[in-house]
């Protein structure tokens, strides 16, 4: 568990690289899993806390025969990152923004499963990731 600070993104990826050695997932996935935790990371702070809070941000994962999967939790506002609706709103909005959902386009291609619900006053999102 993290706060939704940006400052804990560290101690969520030094999780992340314990997580991996420990699992004895390759490096490759490695990256791929520290790319997507940080976007939805970074998305939990900016803009579902607005910079920052103390709610908690619950990270899980597993691997098992070269998958890994990941349970990411937090009590920002309801927001479906893998939403169809939302991939072809940033998709739409590629060309004009200045900034932002580009990791979230990205993080779409390296997710070979995923599996959004609100519940408990909780965004919960699982997914597996991509050889």
């Amino acid at each position: 568990m993290f706060p939704s600070r940006l400052e804990a993104l560290r101690g969520a990826r030094d999780f992340l690289e314990s997580f991996c050695r420990e699992a004895g997932v390759e490096r490759q996935s490695c990256l791929k899993l520290n790319l997507v935790i940080e976007e939805l990371f970074l998305n939990t702070v900016k803009h579902g806390h607005r910079g920052g809070s103390e709610a908690p941000v619950w990270i899980t994962l597993s691997a098992q025969g070269g998958k890994v999967r990941v349970a990411y939790e937090d009590r920002a506002a309801p927001f479906n990152p893998f939403a169809p609706s939302t991939r072809e709103m940033l998709e739409a909005l590629a060309d004009t923004r200045r900034e932002g959902g580009l990791g979230v386009l990205l993080a779409h291609g390296l997710t070979t499963e995923t599996d959004y619900a609100y519940v408990f006053g909780r965004n919960r999102i699982r997914l597996a990731l991509a050889d």
